[in-house]
């Protein structure tokens, strides 16, 4: 059987100029905005019919509040997966890229070039990320099937749209900075539960990587 998975990246937060990870910000207005254009133009190229039998969602608000919002809408079952969260970065929690380059610059050039190799001070790994992300897929495939759900929407963050894109086109995992998944985009995924395998199929952003 094949499951299809849409993903919605949150939009702009309070903090998108830093890598705030785990961080719990709030959208911004401009944020929310983003994420219900994307969101109403896909149902309207699906003739303005809603196609996701249940909702997935981080618990971090940024993604959880938009989530909640869309279930009441249209009185879809709405699911909080805490393994879609985005990649813990330990001490650069919250910290912009500007800034940890001042301070650390050999330190950041290694996590862009090799992150599986080197990980941010009390961070999660590249491995320990993957595992939970992969945790999340088989959470879902278990409620899909055994509430006969085709397609759902899981709305997270952008390292876990990045990492499934990665595994999707079997590209080593240090290559998951070179993915794309803007804020505000949705990523449709189709996940054989047969085979285990994941296949990207297209997205709603301009991808030009794939």
């Amino acid at each position: 059987m094949k499951l299809k998975l849409d993903l919605l990246r949150h939009g702009e937060t309070r903090l998108s100029h830093t890598l705030r990870g785990s961080t719990d910000d709030a959208l911004t207005e401009m944020g929310l905005a983003q994420m219900q254009a994307t969101i109403q133009k896909f149902l309207y190229q699906s003739l303005g019919q809603m196609i996701w039998q249940a909702i997935f969602s981080s618990d971090l608000q940024r993604c959880q509040y938009f989530a909640e919002k869309l279930s009441e809408q249209y009185d879809k079952p709405l699911v909080i997966e805490p393994n879609l969260r985005e990649m813990h970065f330990g001490d650069w929690e919250a910290q912009s890229t500007q800034w940890i380059y001042d301070n650390f610059p050999e330190q950041l050039s290694q996590f862009w070039q090799t992150p599986t190799q080197y990980t941010p001070p009390h961070a999660e790994t590249m491995l320990q990320f993957n595992q939970r992300v992969l945790q999340a897929l088989a959470n879902i495939q278990q409620y899909m099937l055994a509430n006969h759900c085709r397609r759902v929407l899981l709305v997270t963050h952008g390292g876990v749209i990045k990492l499934l894109k990665c595994l999707a086109t079997q590209q080593h995992l240090d290559d998951i900075l070179k993915m794309s998944a803007e804020l505000g985009t949705l990523h449709t995924f189709e996940l054989d539960t047969d085979s285990k395998e994941i296949n990207y199929l297209s997205s709603n952003s301009n991808d030009k990587e794939l």
